[in-house]
């Protein structure tokens, strides 16, 4: 079975072919920006009308439009009454037909998808692309779905409680990992971290029966999942201090990476990751537990670990003038997350530990507060100074306590005298913020700038 045509799209969602239904979509696309040639476009009804953007996509080289009344074009259609349903029923029985032997499911507050890489990586799988971890995302990514795949490992993100339960009623699980249960979306559940563990508990609802889900053994919120009765159906495979599954022996390599043994009921296995940070060790160990349980042999799992490079946004390090280093951690912030990246920093080669901050959003009455604790806390850690901005900048500020600064927006944080430009040269510089706040700017500044002037030759 190789992709299917339009024709056989139409076989499983329903709705009516115009055109040519022998049309072979490579991929589905719901954005014309990054629409590839040969790609069906999805026309969804959101905040804007796809579509209203159905004839770009066609001058973009669109194979085939998705659409819920016909359009005016020559370009092959499949009519259906509703467009995301159709997505999602696509994407859900592309798996069922060309399901792999084993299906991994990964959420968490934060670390998904470094763990979904190491995951990947560990069980030689597919993996969903890039961050397609959504009720659209995920059916998107699965309609192409490459047959006889050995396994393939699937993150799965959350905003807002049932979207994890759909998700797993897209994609059915043999084996989930929550890699931790924190504040992230807090704001949408009223009640509050219970709640939060409720709503990435919906993974483990839809593990299969029998089936295995890992989690630290030190989360209190994951144990409190494995408690609830509707979790009692699949295994659950703690990790850490005090079980067959942990790891010690931790021992950082700066800007390298990071080395440690792996604790399995065979044996330790040692593993030498390219992620700096002790966190990606956590990440690591639980990927490489659930890959053991699953059946997959321990030294290959340990070696197939080592491969995984920082992306942009997650990790990666970027080498400065005078000795200072740049850790590009831009793609999304939680307090939990900012936290572990400024432990990974304090390990690395340079001068003044430093922290530039977007806020963080999604966080409700208490958003005031945990700003100013994750202040304090990052002050508690040892860093030296801190440039905030955003909302919720000057309750970064005020937990930090002297030598920090806050600004309203990035724009002020660029341009100020006590801005970006007043950083240290020689400094180890930690970049992170929510996604709103665009903190990928602060990082294409830095290293355009003078006062830094990147070395090419790397660590």
């Amino acid at each position: 079975m190789s992709l299917w045509s339009l024709w056989q799209a139409a076989s499983q969602v329903g709705g009516e072919i115009l055109g040519d239904g022998a049309v072979v979509p490579s991929s589905l696309s719901m954005d014309t920006r990054t629409l590839q040639p040969g790609a069906c476009f999805v026309a969804l009804r959101a905040e804007r009308d796809g579509h209203d953007f159905a004839m770009q996509a066609v001058d973009k080289g669109a194979a085939a439009l998705l659409v819920d009344h016909p359009l005016d074009s020559d370009c092959p259609q499949l009519v259906v009454p509703e467009t995301l349903a159709a997505l999602q029923r696509w994407g859900q029985t592309r798996l069922a037909a060309v399901r792999p032997k084993a299906v991994f499911g990964i959420t968490g507050s934060v670390g998904k998808t470094s763990t979904k890489e190491l995951l990947a990586a560990a069980v030689g799988g597919w993996k969903t692309p890039g961050n397609r971890n959504n009720t659209l995302g995920l059916p998107e990514a699965l309609a192409t779905l490459p047959e006889d795949l050995p396994s393939a490992v699937l993150e799965m993100g959350m905003s807002t409680p049932g979207e994890i339960r759909r998700l797993t009623e897209i994609a059915p699980l043999d084996y989930g990992l929550i890699t931790l249960i924190g504040t992230a979306h807090v704001e949408n559940f009223a009640g509050g971290q219970q709640g939060i563990a409720e709503a990435k508990g919906e993974l483990v609802s839809g593990v299969r029966r029998g089936g295995v889900w890992a989690h630290l053994a030190s989360d209190e919120w994951c144990r409190w999942i494995a408690e609830q009765p509707w979790a009692r159906h699949a295994e659950a495979l703690p990790v850490g201090e005090g079980q067959a599954y942990g790891y010690e022996a931790v021992e950082s390599l700066g800007a390298a990476g990071e080395t440690f043994r792996l604790r399995t009921p065979l044996g330790l296995v040692p593993v030498r990751l390219q992620l700096p940070g002790e966190h990606q060790v956590r990440n690591a160990a639980l990927a490489a537990a659930l890959a053991i349980r699953a059946g997959f042999d321990p030294e290959q799992v340990a070696i197939n670990l080592g491969t995984v490079a920082p992306g942009p946004g997650r990790g990666r390090l970027h080498p400065l003038a005078g000795g200072g280093c740049l850790l590009d951690e831009t793609y999304n912030a939680s307090s939990d997350s900012i936290l572990a990246c400024a432990g990974a920093l304090l390990q690395l080669p340079g001068g003044e530990a430093v922290v530039v901050l977007g806020s963080m959003r999604e966080l409700g009455p208490e958003a005031s507060r945990i700003h100013q604790e994750t202040g304090a806390a990052l002050k508690g850690l040892g860093l030296s100074r801190l440039w905030a901005y955003g909302d919720f900048a000057q309750e970064y500020a005020e937990g930090f306590g002297p030598r920090a600064v806050a600004f309203p927006d990035y724009e002020t944080l660029r341009d100020d005298a006590a801005g970006l430009s007043a950083i240290p040269p020689g400094a180890r510089i930690l970049v992170k913020g929510s996604r709103f706040w665009r903190a990928e700017r602060v990082v294409e500044w830095l290293l355009q700038s003078s006062i830094f002037s990147p070395q090419p030759s790397g660590f």
